[in-house]
């Protein structure tokens, strides 16, 4: 795991290539249905173009659109193991009601019914990580599927531009400061992807309980909870809220966030700003990300727990079988 950190980078030196790409149209609506690290990319595109009409499903089958709809979009299969059974429900129901298919994964069923069907994909590079690791790979097969090639041009940039051992020490000192906490991760909306791989990574990578939401959400339900009284304040001494600032968010949430930590911090509730920092918006991601992966890291280190294997979820996988 902590090699895959370190090598993050050059997966931005990647070149995706589609696969039976003269059946593959240009659309301008996307319906992706992806589970855990297989919607992860799809997450950051909506982050870093939000005017990008772009449908994420997590669940099984085809996101649920009008008819009208439904025959003007691709419908992305995105699997990093392409065994994922959500997924290939998915591309079976899209392949029966004629919907426009593409896939995502590094092989599994998905490949197989794409090469059978004709079907344009992108087999992404295995290289052995976990599909929380493999964002870079993802994304940049997800922008050639939906023909992004600006942006992913830009973004392949990131493999010049990102340090990911010089992120460490931080990431260890904020690791510091969690120990023996539930984290809380609290973003601007328009953050919402960085948030939520805050919190992955801390469930997946450190095995701890880990949770998010957003601002101005939270602000009209969750922070009511932790106006705790006398009887109550012991509820709060186990978590830390972990507030991603951002200097381009909305003026207003800027003063949501600040007055969020004023608020927390007066009832007795450990908060830690981490502001957000890049020339551009995928800068800011992936420095934020790769800063909670040392994180994560750091924190199996201290509960010794083995930071890249999945054990729970692989057992539930067998349970459902």
């Amino acid at each position: 795991m902590e090699q895959a950190i370190l090598d993050f980078a050059k997966q931005f030196a990647y070149e995706p290539t589609v696969e039976h790409s003269e059946t593959l149209k240009t659309y301008t609506s996307f319906l992706l249905t992806g589970m855990g690290g297989s919607h992860l990319a799809a997450d950051i595109v909506k982050n870093i173009l939000p005017e990008i009409d772009l449908t994420i499903h997590h669940d099984y089958g085809v996101a649920p659109v009008s008819k009208e709809k439904s025959a003007q979009s691709l419908f992305i299969a995105s699997s990093y193991s392409g065994n994922t059974e959500e997924v290939v429900e998915g591309y079976r129901q899209a392949k029966a009601a004629g919907t426009a298919i593409a896939v995502l994964a590094t092989g599994g069923t998905l490949i197989a019914l794409a090469k059978a069907d004709g079907t344009p994909y992108i087999q992404i590079p295995d290289t052995g990580i976990q599909p929380r690791s493999a964002l870079g790979f993802s994304l940049l097969a997800l922008l050639k599927i939906m023909k992004q090639d600006a942006l992913l041009s830009q973004i392949q940039q990131l493999q010049h531009l990102l340090d990911p051992a010089s992120l460490q020490k931080q990431g260890e000192e904020i690791a510091s400061k969690l120990e023996e906490k539930t984290p809380i991760i609290y973003a601007s909306q328009k953050n919402l992807s960085i948030a939520y791989n805050w919190k992955i990574k801390c469930n997946e990578t450190g095995k701890i309980p880990a949770f998010y939401n957003t601002i101005p959400e939270l602000n009209h339900n969750e922070m009511n909870g932790f106006d705790l009284q006398e009887n109550s304040r012991h509820l709060a001494k186990q978590f830390c809220v972990i507030l991603l600032s951002d200097d381009t968010d909305h003026p207003q949430n800027i003063k949501r966030m600040q007055v969020v930590k004023e608020l927390y911090e007066a009832r007795g509730i450990t908060t830690m700003e981490i502001p957000l920092s890049g020339a551009t918006s995928e800068e800011k991601i992936f420095t934020s990300i790769l800063t909670a992966d040392w994180v994560a890291i750091t924190l199996a280190k201290h509960y010794g727990h083995e930071a890249e294997q999945v054990p729970m979820i692989e057992e539930f996988k067998q349970k459902i079988t």
